[in-house]
């Protein structure tokens, strides 16, 4: 749903207002009471709805790898076997 900036002629008195595009522009100032509310020219806002739309929303680990910043072939780095001492050796 858009934003929309009014602000009053009359008084002065500024409100953003979240409309439906169907919905009819407001009039009547809140403020004073006036019907000199108009709507502002404004660049476009709007509001997203949901959990999320990055990260939380991609499918599966080659889109949450890339999201991330890393690429898919890249293996998580694992650290490196190293030989274990053992006592019963019986290399003489």
């Amino acid at each position: 749903m858009p934003i929309y900036a009014y602000k009053c002629e009359s008084c002065g008195a500024a409100k953003d207002v979240l409309q439906k595009i169907s919905d009819p522009a407001l009039s009547d100032c809140p403020a004073c009471g006036k019907p000199s509310f108009r709507k502002q020219v404004t660049a476009a806002g709007f509001q997203l709805k949901g959990s999320g739309w990055y990260a939380t929303d991609f499918r599966g680990t080659a889109a949450a790898a890339t999201a991330a910043g890393t690429s898919s072939s890249e293996a998580p780095a694992t650290p490196a076997a190293t030989p274990s001492s053992s006592t019963d050796c019986s290399c003489d």
